[in-house]
Parts: structure tokens; sequence; C-alpha cells
């Protein structure tokens, strides 16, 4: 690999597993030193063995759990370079049937998560005058939406306007904030409980005919984490192979 993140230090939540292991490895491989967050504890330390990582069981809805992660990070490395708040969740109801309580989940996870991790990290980030936030948005809110997902699609819109005030806020201190919105990303938890049938209709719906990888979305990440995405702030990067082009299902122009 190329070390494009040679020296620099990376707190990831949401990193057991899925998007979010791809991106720690994808860091590791370019040099940086990680450290994985998740509340999946056993998940987390297998994937950190394998990576060379160390991991933190991190509750991120809970500001002391953001807080510790960094201080983590800052006690072993003594720095913090690049934040990234992975995790989410995305239980499947409808607007009519969806609990106060469910909603809240959602958004404290997804949205409240966010604001915790930025603030943890912007301390340090300051008295160093650098630093990447990167953040995992979706095209579900911010571009589509679909029934049943309420609560995620206004927790993903929620991300996207955050992204922008902080990067006016953080800016001074040459801290960029920045996002990813993936689509349709085939995880194991998507290969456990989607059929192939229902996978293959939305590789039908996606022009490059395919849905995406962990690591195509980890390759955006990685550009927004390295020195290539110096002047890029307040902004995101789709990673849907163009799912959200399209006007409507009939956009093959050649026969099959």
């Amino acid at each position: 690999m190329s070390g494009r993140l040679a020296g620099k230090v990376a707190v990831i939540v949401g990193a057991a597993r899925g998007i979010g292991e791809g991106i720690a490895r994808r860091f590791v491989e370019e040099g940086a030193k990680v450290v994985i967050g998740d509340s999946e504890t056993e998940a987390g330390r297998a994937t950190a063995a394998r990576l060379g990582a160390h991991f933190v069981t991190t509750d991120i809805t809970r500001a002391e759990h953001a807080q510790w992660i960094v201080t983590e990070a800052l006690s072993r490395h003594g720095r913090l370079d690049i934040a990234v708040q992975n995790a989410g969740i995305y239980p499947w109801r409808t607007i009519e049937g969806t609990p106060p309580d469910e909603w809240d989940k959602v958004m404290a996870v997804n949205l409240k998560g966010t604001f915790l991790l930025a603030q943890a990290a912007l301390k340090p980030m300051k008295e160093q005058k650098s630093g990447r936030m990167i953040f995992t948005s979706s095209i579900t809110g911010p571009r589509v939406s679909s029934p049943g997902h309420g609560h995620y699609s206004a927790s993903k819109g929620g991300i996207n306007g955050f992204i922008k005030a902080a990067a006016i806020e953080f800016a001074p201190w040459n801290i960029t904030v920045n996002g990813v919105e993936p689509g349709n990303i085939l995880t194991e938890g998507m290969k456990a409980h989607r059929s192939d049938a229902f996978i293959q209709s939305m590789a039908d719906m996606i022009p490059l005919g395919r849905l995406g990888t962990p690591r195509d979305v980890a390759n955006a990440f990685l550009f927004l984490a390295s020195d290539d995405a110096d002047y890029i702030t307040g902004t995101t990067i789709i990673v849907d192979g163009g799912q959200t082009v399209p006007e409507g299902a009939d956009f093959k122009v050649a026969p099959e």
C-alpha cells in the first residue's frame, strides 16, 4: 500500500463489522494507528485483533464513552488525527407505528452519536490545529427514502446538516468535517438477513449492476482522511454505484 495515513491516529466508532470494519482495515493498510469502538465487545475485540488495532467498548449515545475512546487514543498514541462515527441502527418501522422510544434510540445512536464524537474529538484537534472528522451518512434521507425508514431518514438528513455547521465552526483550526453517503452495501448482515432474490432485485436498480462492498465505502473515507482532501470540507461523497442517478427503473441503453 501507499502509506497515505502513515503516522496518523484514527478513532473509528462502529467498526466491529461491516462498513466500519472495512474502514478500519483500509486505514490500517495505509499506515494509520487505529482505535476501534463498538457496543459489540466480542466482535470488536476479534476485529481489532485481526487488524492489529486497539478496541474500546463504546456506547456512542453516552458522552462519557465518546470521551473515553478519544482519551484512549491520546494515551496510547499521543494525538488524534481522524475521528470516524460509523455506528448506526435502522429498524424497519412505519411512521404511524413508530414508538417514541424507538425514534429516540435511532436519533441517539445515529445523530447524537455524531455530535458526541465530534465534541469529544474537537479539543485535541484544536490543540493540534489539524484534524479530520468523517461521518457515515446515507443516500437514505438526504437523497431518497422508502416506507419504514422515517426515523433513519431523519437521522441521516440531520447528519448532513450537522456536517455543514461543524465544518464552518471548526475550519479556523484546520479541522475538516465531511461525510460519506453509502447506497446499498453488501455486508455480512445483509447476506444473513436478506434473500438472494432480494439482493439481486436491488442490484438490478443500480447502473453499475452490483451492490457496493465495504471496501468501496472505505476508499471514500480513506480519501477524505488523507492529505489529498486538504481543501474539502462541509460536504459528502455518494458511494452508490449510480443508484440515485436514473429517473426511473428503465435506464438500460444496451440489450442484455
